[in-house]
């Protein structure tokens, strides 16, 4: 059933490879009526192939927080999966992406840190720099060379 309404879409679940980048187009089911919403994000793993139990996993950054969805393969929730982009990948599993995005996300948020305290008045900046600056000359009482 799954496998038809996504043929019609033009991507078979069965061809979707980790690496790849896909819309998932999920029934949801409110107050009687059901809709549907997307939940785009990258391919980390896909288990059991096209068995019954089949699955695969989706990960999205939202807001700043990793948000990882299993989807069964056959599942009638899903309307229809969109490949968004097709990435060549050398691994089966792409678990790593979690420690990856983390490590680049602290290392945003130091950068981001390091700028914001870096930010004074430009007035403020001009008049204290050479001042500083005098001030540890002297204080250092390095030798000034004479020839």
């Amino acid at each position: 059933m799954i496998a038809t309404k996504a043929k019609q879409s033009g991507v078979k679940i069965s061809d979707l490879k980790p690496g790849d980048t896909v819309r998932v187009w999920q029934k949801i089911e409110e107050k009687g009526k059901t809709r549907l919403q997307a939940f785009e994000g990258l391919i980390l793993a896909r288990k059991h192939g096209n068995e019954m139990g089949g699955t695969f996993t989706v990960r999205k950054v939202a807001s700043g927080v990793g948000v990882e969805k299993i989807f069964p393969v056959h599942s009638p929730l899903i309307d229809r999966v969109e490949l968004v982009k097709r990435a060549r990948v050398r691994r089966a599993k792409l678990y790593f992406i979690r420690d990856k995005v983390a490590r680049e996300a602290r290392r945003q948020l130091r950068r981001q840190r390091l700028v914001n305290s870096s930010d004074v008045n430009v007035e403020d900046a001009e008049t204290a720099m050479p001042v500083e600056a005098e001030s540890v000359a002297v204080e250092t009482g390095t030798p000034e060379k004479s020839e």
